[in-house]
């Protein structure tokens, strides 16, 4: 078996071990195919080399399909870890906060958008905050075993269909894995999602319109990170998804 190893030198404490548990949490239910890990230790992570392969419309509608039934093995909580992992994590070089929560506009404005409001100005942020608190944006799905970091990046083509790999995986919205590949484009996207939404029976209706909202985080993640015009992005996002609430 060919292997890729993954080295960071003074690697902040569980930055591997995080993501060794949510690879193992995603790998569990058997319906996605996730990249393997071979070791882990404070300063690296060492997993089988995938093979690469185009992207072709029938992996694309056979990946959303087996996407909604991974989503569908579930979490014990909004804000939940991985099994097995105890402490937060991290989405790219980005805290993350994992944190149970009893419905998911809280856990959201709580551990998603509030932890940013020091770096971001703008009002909307706070308003929506508020909204999600209210519970505006909540519906009856049962929580959803997510990868948390779904861009196309984190998503691998092979030639027996979609793999994935650099997880941030807790338990959240279904929407949330939907919009990171919205965000950031993906190949097949309309195929993705047209076969995750008849697969799945969890979807609210309208849930197209909800991507923006769960497209904040990641934005603002990004602003921080990068700068440039991230914070307008998130700032156009908060305020597609006020209109909803009303």
């Amino acid at each position: 078996m060919q292997t890729f190893r993954k080295h960071r030198r003074g690697a902040p404490p569980g930055f591997f071990g995080v993501e060794a548990a949510g690879l193992a949490w995603l790998a569990a239910p058997g319906a996605v195919r996730v990249a393997e890990v071979l070791d882990v230790g404070d300063d690296f992570i060492e997993l089988e080399r995938l093979e690469g392969a185009p992207a072709t419309p029938q992996a694309a509608e056979d990946f959303g399909r087996v996407l909604a039934a991974l989503h569908d093995a579930g979490a014990p909580a909004f804000g939940a870890g991985p099994a097995g992992w105890h402490g937060d994590g991290f989405i790219g070089e980005a805290p993350l906060p994992l944190r149970p929560e009893p419905t998911w506009g809280s856990f959201y404005a709580r551990h998603r958008v509030r932890p940013y409001l020091h770096a971001v100005r703008g009002k909307v942020f706070g308003r929506l905050c508020d909204r999600l608190g209210a519970g505006d944006f909540d519906d009856a799905a049962p929580p959803a075993r997510i990868h948390g970091d779904l861009w196309s990046g984190n998503l691998l083509w092979t030639p027996t269909g979609a793999a994935l790999i650099d997880p941030a995986a807790h338990g959240g919205h279904r929407i949330t894995d939907l919009a990171m590949l919205s965000l950031f484009g993906a190949p097949h996207l309309g195929r993705v999602l047209a076969a995750y939404a008849e697969a799945s029976d969890h979807l609210p209706d309208g849930w197209r319109d909800l991507i923006p909202l769960h497209q904040v985080h990641p934005l603002l993640v990004h602003a921080v990170l990068f700068g440039g015009g991230y914070v307008a992005q998130a700032e156009r996002a908060a305020s597609e998804a006020l209109t909803l609430a009303g």
